[in-house]
C-alpha cells in the first residue's frame, strides 16, 4: 500500500490484532492510498524479509509498529543506510481494543497522519564543562561529592556541618555557606550565597571555617541540591542542570548521581518557543497591557523587557503555557515546527471521517505519561474505543482555543486530555483556553461539556470515562487549510463554527479576559488626541492622515487594554465578546470630527471642536492672550504660526540685522586692494622727498 508517498507496512502481531485486509484496504484508499493491504504477523521475526525488501526500494517506508522499531533501524543501517523510515504504533492504540473490529477507519487516519512530513523544530545549545556545586548537609554532601569527583569538577557547600570531622584528604574544595538567590541553566548558574567561608585547612577535630562574608557569587555548571529545603528554582524538575532529590532517599540520590555525572560536554535541546516582538501586545510607552504569558510560565523564563517580554530558550522547559494564552501567536509553540500540528489535526480527522469514522473523540496526550496510560489500557485493559482517536503532542498544555476550534471545525465530537502529575501545576493556562471554547460551543447551541480533562492516574478508570461518553452531534466538517498565524486560524475555525451552529448568533458575549472583543468611545469626552491609535499594539486602532479620526477592526483586537490604559481622558471601555458579522472585518468609524483649517493658510490642522474650546477658554481670560493677535495663532497652523512670530517686530526671538556673509575671497581681494594702495603711497613719498614737497 503507498500512502501520501509512502509504503506502508502493517503486522497484526502475530495475529493478536483482528485485522481484515480487504477492510483496511477499503480504508486506506479512502484516505488517499494506492495498492493493497498484505498483512504481516511476524515482521520482526520469521517475515524480516518483508521489511529488507521495503528498504531496499527507493520510497520512504512507514511501518505500523513501534515496539520494535530500533531493531527495524539497526536492519535498515546495514542493508540500506539510506533509507527513510518513520514509525506508528497502531497496536496499542487500535489493534489491542474490545472495538478493534470497528477500527478501520481509525487505523486508515493513524497511518495517514503518520504519512504527513513533519517540519523540523529548531534546537538551542548548551556547553557543559562539569564544574559541579553539590549544595547540602554534612555527610550526605561530603559523600555525593566524593562519588562524583572521578568524572566532574566538584565543590561542596555545606549548610549545617556541626561536629563533622574534617576529611582526612581534602580531595575536594569545602566551603559554608546558605544560598540566598540562583539563577541561570545548564552550563551557566550563578548563585549568590550568604554566610561563605572556605574550611581551614587546619581543623582538627571537627570541621571550622574562615570568617564568614555575606552576598558572595559563584558560578557553576551544575548543581546537585541536597538540601532538602525550598527549591532554588520555579518548576524545579524543569531546570535543565538542576538536580533535587530528596536527600532521604538513597536510591534517588544514586539516580541523580547516575545522570548528573554525565551531564559534561554539548548537549541541545529544541527551541520550543518562536516569538515575534513585532505582535506582542505586553505594553506601550511603559503602559502594560498582556500579562498572559508572565503570569502562566512555571520557569520564570519570561520577563519584561520594555514596551515587549524576553523568553530565555536555555530556562524554558516546553511547557507551551505561553502559546497557549498568548492572544496574537507571539509566542508560538514549535515542536513541531510551523503548522505541522494543524496539519496533523486536519489529517486525522478528516481521514477518519473519509474512511466511514463517526462520533470522532479526540483524545489528547503526551509522549510520557499519555502513551504509558494508552499501553496499559490496551494491554491490561479493554483499550481505547473505536471512534477515540489518539493525537499526540510534546505537552498537552500548549494547545489553546484555536487548536480546540479547529478540532471541532474539523469533526471532532469531543475532545479528551489525559494529564499526568507533572502538569498538574502548570494547568491554569489550559482552564482558561477550555472555558473560552465551552463558551464559543455552548453560545453557538453545540452544548457544553464537550472537552473533558482525564486526571485519574488509574488506566482503569481512565478507560471506563472514555467508553461512557455519550455521543455528541460534530460539527457539519470542514476542510479549510490552517493557514496564517494563531488570529487567522482562530477565526477560520471559529467562522466555520459559526456558519454551521445550530443556534447562530451575530455577536457572542465573552467573560472579561477574553482575546475577543470591541472597544467604544465616549464621544463627549474624546478630543480625538490619537493616542490610544499609537498605544495599539496589533493596529486595531487606526487613524486617518486626511481628517481627524479614529478608527476600529474588531477582528485584529485583543482586548490587551492599552488604548484604555493610555487615553488622557479616560472614555475607552472594552467590551469582550466574537462579533460574527462582516462589519468586524473593516474598520468602522468610533469618532471623528471635523477639521479646523488654518486661518492663515487654509490647511486643515487638529480638531475643530479641540481649537474652538481652547479659544473659548483663553480669549479674554488669560493675559498672555488679551490680544487678538495672540488668540489669531492658536488658529494658525503649525507653519505659519513660526511665520507670524518670527515677523513680529517686537518679538523675543527677533534679532538685528543679519552680518554679511564674507569668504577668504573677500579678504584676499581686500588684502590685494591695500597692498595697491601703499604702494601707491609709497611712490608719492618718494618723488615728494627729491622735490623737496609734501605729498599731498
Amino acid at each position: 500500500m503507498d500512502l501520501q508517498g509512502k509504503q506502508v507496512i502493517l503486522c497484526n502481531c502475530e495475529s493478536t490484532m483482528p485485522l481484515k485486509e480487504g477492510e483496511l484496504t477499503k480504508a486506506c484508499r479512502a484516505v488517499g492510498g494506492n495498492g493493497e493491504i498484505t498483512l504481516n504477523s511476524q515482521l520482526c521475526r520469521s517475515q524480516l524479509g518483508n521489511y529488507q525488501a521495503g528498504i531496499i526500494g527507493d520510497k520512504p517506508l512507514l511501518v505500523a509498529c513501534t515496539q520494535e522499531a530500533p531493531l527495524f533501524v539497526e536492519v535498515a543501517q546495514e542493508d540500506n543506510p539510506l533509507a527513510q523510515v518513520s514509525f506508528t504504533n497502531i497496536r496499542e492504540r487500535a489493534g489491542w481494543s474490545d472495538e478493534a473490529g470497528d477500527a478501520g477507519p481509525k487505523i486508515a487516519a493513524l497511518l495517514a497522519e503518520a504519512a504527513l512530513e513533519i517540519e523540523p523544530t529548531p534546537t538551542v545549545s548548551f556547553e557543559s564543562q562539569g564544574l559541579c556545586l553539590v549544595y547540602g548537609d554534612g555527610e550526605v554532601a561530603l559523600e555525593a561529592a566524593r562519588q562524583l569527583k572521578a568524572r566532574l569538577e566538584v565543590t561542596v557547600l555545606l549548610r549545617r556541618y556541626e561536629d563533622l570531622l574534617p576529611p582526612r584528604i581534602m580531595d575536594v574544595p569545602i566551603f559554608r555557606g546558605e544560598i540566598i538567590s540562583a539563577k541561570g541553566h545548564l552550563g551557566n548558574f550563578g548563585i549568590n550565597v550568604n554566610g561563605y567561608a572556605p574550611a581551614l585547612p587546619s581543623a582538627r577535630a571537627t570541621l571550622t571555617f574562615d570568617p564568614p562574608r555575606d552576598n558572595a557569587f559563584s558560578e557553576c555548571d551544575l548543581i546537585l541540591d541536597l538540601s532538602g529545603g525550598t527549591p532554588l528554582f520555579p518548576a524545579k524538575e524543569r531546570r535543565d542542570g538542576y538536580f533535587r532529590p530528596d536527600p532521604n532517599d538513597p536510591i534517588a540520590v544514586q539516580k541523580a548521581l547516575f545522570e548528573i555525572a554525565d551531564m559534561v560536554g554539548e548537549f541541545d535541546k529544541p527551541r520550543y518557543i518562536r516569538y515575534d516582538a513585532e505582535i506582542c501586545a505586553h505594553a506601550r510607552s511603559r503602559k502594560t497591557g498582556c500579562t498572559r504569558c508572565l503570569d502562566v510560565c512555571p520557569t520564570s523564563a519570561i520577563e519584561p523587557d520594555g514596551d515587549h517580554v524576553r523568553i530565555d530558550p536555555h530556562v524554558c522547559a516546553g511547557c507551551g503555557a505561553c502559546a497557549s494564552v498568548c492572544p496574537t501567536g507571539a509566542a508560538t509553540y514549535q515542536l513541531p515546527g510551523g503548522d505541522s500540528l494543524f496539519q496533523r489535526l486536519r489529517t486525522l480527522l478528516n481521514s477518519y471521517s473519509d474512511a466511514g469514522g463517526e462520533q470522532a473523540v479526540l483524545l489528547l496526550h503526551d509522549g510520557r505519561h499519555g502513551e504509558e496510560m494508552i499501553s496499559m489500557l490496551a494491554r491490561m485493559g479493554r483499550g481505547l474505543p473505536a471512534r477515540v482517536l489518539p493525537f499526540a503532542l510534546n505537552v498537552v498544555t500548549q494547545v489553546g482555543l484555536d487548536f480546540f476550534a479547529a478540532a471541532f471545525a474539523y469533526g471532532a465530537g469531543q475532545i479528551a486530555i489525559i494529564v499526568g502529575p507533572s502538569n498538574q501545576d502548570e494547568l491554569e493556562g489550559l482552564a482558561s483556553q477550555i472555558g473560552l471554547a465551552e463558551a464559543v460551543m455552548e453560545g453557538l447551541g453545540y452544548g457544553g461539556g464537550r472537552i473533558h480533562v482525564l486526571d485519574d492516574p488509574d488506566p482503569d478508570h481512565v478507560g471506563a470515562t472514555l467508553y461512557a461518553l455519550p455521543t455528541q452531534t460534530p460539527v457539519t466538517q470542514g476542510r479549510f487549510l490552517p493557514m496564517g498565524g494563531k488570529r487567522t486560524r482562530s477565526f477560520l475555525a471559529l467562522r466555520h463554527l459559526h456558519a454551521k451552529a445550530p443556534k447562530p448568533v451575530p455577536i457572542l458575549p465573552l467573560a472579561p479576559g477574553a482575546p475577543f472583543g470591541a472597544v467604544s468611545i465616549d464621544k463627549e469626552g474624546c478630543t480625538l488626541c490619537l493616542a490610544c491609535v499609537g498605544a495599539c499594539p496589533t493596529g486595531a486602532l487606526r487613524d486617518d492622515e486626511n481628517r481627524p479620526l479614529v478608527g476600529f477592526n474588531e477582528e485584529a483586537c485583543v482586548q490587551c487594554g492599552l488604548c484604555r490604559t493610555t487615553c488622557p481622558e479616560n472614555v475607552i471601555t472594552l467590551a469582550p465578546r466574537i462579533n460574527f458579522t462582516e462589519e468586524s472585518r473593516g474598520v468602522v468609524t468610533l469618532n471623528e470630527a471635523e477639521p479646523f483649517e488654518c486661518v492663515r493658510c487654509g490647511k486643515p490642522f487638529g480638531v475643530k471642536q479641540s481649537i474652538e474650546r481652547i479659544v473659548e477658554q483663553l480669549a479674554g481670560k488669560h493675559h498672555m492672550f488679551a490680544d487678538s493677535k495672540q488668540i489669531d495663532k492658536i488658529r494658525m497652523c503649525e507653519d505659519c504660526r513660526v511665520v507670524v512670530q518670527m515677523e513680529d517686530p517686537v518679538s523675543p526671538m527677533a534679532q538685528g540685522t543679519r552680518p554679511q556673509i564674507r569668504t577668504t575671497d573677500d579678504y584676499l581681494r581686500e588684502r590685494e586692494i591695500e597692498e595697491a594702495r601703499q604702494q601707491v603711497r609709497d611712490e608719492k613719498q618718494g618723488l615728494n622727498g627729491k622735490s623737496g614737497k609734501d605729498p599731498e
